[in-house]
């Protein structure tokens, strides 16, 4: 039986030896662990996504160098892309280094089972062969034969808890560069922390005040029970926004600019965010019972849509708006349930056709921003898409428009203000700032959520204080 061989060098410019009984110089072996970079997101994945035992290093070489080779899938069988993880370029240029003297180079583990290690390997590129547990299995003995390349000694470069045979000799690590990451990681920054709970996100849930605002209810009570509602949908989207990039992960190390959140840049530990997370919802709804029952099932079924999105609904086309859309509204509707307010049908009826809006301007920026051909990660659109969904971002935010129109001339508005007539000012600049963010976000300037741009944008400050001055004179 052959020991795994990877079919070509990915990284390094010379092939590796491929025969170990032709090569001339000492053959050197080196655990998985001395390539990955130390405190890497990489060790952190390999903890989180395997379950393995210990096994004695002879035992390890020796029961995988006489096993078929299953390099072929390595990656699918390990769950880890190794294309994305940190390795160590000192450890590797001292590999190549050793490559260039004539010779062999194994790549070991006593830790990881075989697809793992051939994962790596496949992805170096240098080694002569590699060696790992079939599947995580133990190997039968530490009596084994070693392969005839290393039966007349070799050099081992890993951990010195490792028990080598005597005629084989342990080499020290060359002298590593300042690390991008260090060995131990550091205690996790407020900044860090308030990036996870998404702080900047929170002022979304001031959604929850247009009731109080629409239904004209002043008084203090009202304002403060309000007040504990939006701190109630802050920290219940806090714990959905740490689920969500708990199961994202891994498309947040591909993404440009995801993969600085804290849990896929390796900031929080995954365990500690889980902690923030169950904290944030018991909090929440603790809060959300303290106001009424009725207004603690709304946030149940907030949290349970928003659930629904991160785990399944935002991978589908189309309904992934709908629900962002629709996640939006039950803020709306939140507030209204907290002081106890009948829910317009026309603020419903105009906040999903506005959140439609942004939602699909959102799609339309990511989209955007894909090169040709791309289709959208996880979430079921192609690059082609791009100009029906600005089609229908803008339908969407014009009906909006014409239903602010439709309200104006009901029965309802006459029963709250005194001058309606002055509301139709209001229209024109809903209309100008509609037209503003999808001018913009053609032309590139919004990053990524457009609501987020106009909570940072002046222009529209002004035209929210400019409506709101118009509902307050016309009352």
């Amino acid at each position: 039986m052959r020991a795994s061989v990877p079919e070509r060098v990915e990284q390094g410019g010379s092939d590796a030896l491929r025969d170990p009984l032709r090569a001339k110089g000492r053959p050197l072996v080196v655990d998985v662990d001395e390539v990955m970079l130390p405190g890497s997101a990489f060790a952190a994945d390999i903890a989180s996504a395997l379950s393995h035992s210990l096994h004695a290093f002879i035992a390890a070489v020796a029961a995988a160098f006489g096993s078929e080779a299953r390099s072929a899938r390595a990656v699918d069988a390990s769950g880890f892309d190794s294309s994305r993880a940190q390795f160590d370029h000192d450890a590797v240029t001292f590999l190549l280094q050793a490559l260039g003297e004539g010779r062999p180079v194994y790549l070991c583990s006593e830790t990881y089972p075989e697809p793992l290690v051939s994962a790596v390997a496949q992805h170096l590129g240098v080694f002569t062969a590699w060696a790992a547990a079939p599947d995580g299995q133990s190997p039968a003995g530490q009596d084994e034969e070693l392969p005839p390349a290393l039966g007349q000694g070799f050099d081992y470069f890993g951990s010195a808890a490792v028990a080598l045979p005597g005629f084989a000799s342990r080499v020290a690590r060359p002298a590593r560069s300042e690390p991008a990451t260090p060995a131990t990681p550091a205690r996790a920054s407020m900044r860090s922390w308030l990036k996870l709970f998404r702080v900047h996100q929170y002022a979304k849930n001031g959604l929850v005040l247009v009731p109080l605002l629409t239904a004209h209810k002043f008084a203090l009570g009202s304002a403060a029970t309000s007040l504990f509602a939006v701190i109630a949908f802050s920290l219940c989207a806090s714990g959905a926004y740490i689920l969500n990039d708990i199961l994202d992960v891994k498309a947040d190390r591909a993404h440009p600019a995801k993969r600085n959140r804290p849990i896929a840049s390796g900031a929080i530990a995954a365990s500690q965010a889980v902690g923030a997370m169950a904290m944030a919802l018991v909090t929440a709804f603790a809060i959300a019972l303290s106001i009424s029952l009725a207004f603690g099932g709304v946030l149940l079924g907030y949290l349970v849509l928003t659930t629904s999105y991160s785990l399944w609904l935002k991978r589908i086309a189309t309904v992934d708006v709908v629900v962002l859309a629709t996640l939006y509204t039950v803020r709306v509707i939140g507030g209204a349930v907290a002081i106890s307010v009948p829910m317009s049908e026309w603020l419903l009826a105009f906040s999903l056709f506005i959140f439609m809006s942004l939602a699909l301007v959102k799609r339309y920026i990511e989209l955007a921003s894909q090169p040709d051909g791309a289709v959208l990660a996880a979430r079921g659109y192609q690059i082609e898409d791009k100009a029906m969904i600005a089609i229908l971002a803008a339908a969407s935010g014009f009906n909006a428009v014409v239903i602010f129109t439709l309200y104006i001339s009901s029965d309802t508005v006459r029963a709250l203000y005194s001058h309606p007539q002055l509301l139709w000012v209001g229209c024109p600049i809903l209309m100008y700032w509609i037209s503003r963010v999808m001018l913009f976000a053609q032309r590139g300037l919004i990053d990524d959520d457009p609501v987020i741009f106009a909570l940072r944008d002046r222009v529209s400050w002004f035209a929210l204080g400019a409506i709101g001055l118009i509902m307050l004179a016309a009352i």
